[in-house]
């Protein structure tokens, strides 16, 4: 049984993400296998493209139903984090539905898009993916759709407007910036998963 594994959604920057765990101990195994997916001790999500392309494949692998039936911690990654939600209007496509929210083009108020650098929290809830965090910490971001603030936020950030930084619900949490990309804090993110107890 795999303590961890990256689903391989065929559009992700997965090698990033393997390594960026790989460098707190842990080997992880990526797979498009339903049968490792489901018995791994941890899922992430990763995503990198659009949401119409990510779903389109997840369906051709036949992982839509494995995704949401997993009990076990679940964690979503930048375009991963958006598939969590039930809705992306970035292709008008229905999601995984696991995390109740939306997807929309981000308020930039007039700032270059994409979000594109590094970028605080506000708002941080007192979560275990969240221990240690604070609104001095800088996370990377690349995106131009986020997902609406709503009370499954754990923790926001402002670019123009607010939306949510990371999204959570029961098993299942998103992070719409790259842990993988964001130094020591973003490998505490990924060490805090590593050590979520359900």
């Amino acid at each position: 049984m795999a303590e961890l594994v990256i689903v391989d959604t065929g559009c992700a920057n997965i090698s990033s993400v393997y390594f960026a765990i790989k460098r707190l101990g842990v080997e992880p195994v990526i797979s498009a296998d339903a049968a490792i997916i489901k018995q791994a001790e941890r899922v992430i999500l990763p995503g990198v493209g659009t949401a119409k392309a990510a779903m389109h494949n997840l369906a051709e692998r036949d992982l839509i139903s494995t995704l949401q039936g997993l009990q076990q911690p679940v964690l979503g990654i930048c375009l991963g984090m958006q598939l969590l939600t039930a809705h992306s209007m970035e292709g008008d496509v229905a999601c995984l539905g696991l995390i109740p929210g939306e997807v929309a083009p981000l308020n930039a108020a007039g700032l270059r898009l994409p979000h594109m650098g590094w970028n605080t929290l506000h708002s941080i809830s007192q979560h275990p993916l969240l221990k240690g965090f604070t609104s001095q910490d800088y996370l990377y971001f690349v995106h131009s759709f986020a997902v609406v603030p709503s009370q499954y936020s754990l923790a926001q950030c402002h670019y123009g407007s607010d939306f949510a930084a990371v999204i959570g619900k029961d098993n299942v949490a998103g992070a719409q910036f790259h842990p993988e990309r964001s130094g020591k804090v973003g490998a505490r993110l990924l060490q805090n998963f590593l050590e979520w107890q359900l």
